[in-house]
């Protein structure tokens, strides 16, 4: 069944046209129904929404931004093909801002909302035996987007949203997906770094969790990012 934009919903309004819009987009390419290198045709989304062609044009001029779609004169919009460039970028980025966002959480997350963090963390590894529970992916996502929130950080936590799309568009493409037990076994160093409040210590843990996360891609792909090329001390050191 194909997504439309629900205009009785009185949150639709001429203002969030664009941000709707994008959003449909993205839940597409998430769940494949869109994928690397396809066209997007602006007809066929003007029927499927009920729009005119200018605001579709205008939410797929934000998206070519994000680096989410590309734009070839002659030839229209099509979602990126990411490459290993792109995916090196993507996951170093991660590592530095992540860094930063657990450094910061260390002074500012307070007890409750740390012990707040760490049941949720117990809830997912509770998981780990319900056999209706495939993947901990998004309880993954949501420990780190915690941390993101409580690093009391405004500016970053809006760069970290520029780039949890892409993230999300990485793990979809290439089929990154982990196995329970790694996710729960990975993820508690994260709570126990923040417990611990040593800043230096937690900021180091979280630069070497997303590095080693990349890692796992690579190795997956049995291919090696032409930047990679600074070792692991530009990572986490």
């Amino acid at each position: 069944m194909e997504d439309t934009i629900d205009k009785m919903n009185p949150l639709f309004q001429r203002q969030n046209v664009s941000e709707e819009l994008i959003k449909m987009i993205k839940k597409q390419i998430l769940a494949g129904d869109l994928n690397p290198g396809d066209r997007i045709i602006e007809s066929k989304l003007a029927r499927q929404t009920g729009l005119s062609q200018s605001p579709i044009r205008e939410a797929l001029r934000q998206m070519q931004g994000e680096g989410i779609i590309k734009i070839v004169p002659n030839k229209g919009p099509s979602v990126v093909a990411l490459e290993m460039k792109d995916i090196f970028e993507v996951y170093s980025i991660r590592s530095m801002l992540e860094g930063l966002a657990m450094r910061m959480a260390v002074h500012h997350a307070t007890d409750e909302e740390i012990e707040d963090l760490e049941r949720f963390y117990h809830s997912m590894e509770a998981k780990l035996h319900d056999d209706s529970v495939e993947y901990l992916l998004e309880e993954s996502l949501q420990i780190h987007e915690t941390i993101i929130r409580l690093s009391n950080h405004s500016r970053l936590h809006k760069m970290y949203q520029s780039i949890t799309f892409q993230v999300a568009l990485v793990n979809r493409m290439l089929g990154v997906r982990s196995s329970k037990a790694q996710e729960v076994e990975e993820h508690e160093e994260l709570i126990v770094a923040l417990k611990k409040r040593d800043p230096d210590e937690a900021e180091h843990i979280m630069r070497k969790h997303i590095y080693r996360s990349y890692c796992h891609f690579v190795e997956r792909h049995g291919q090696k990012s032409e930047m990679d090329t600074f070792g692991e001390k530009m990572w986490y050191e």
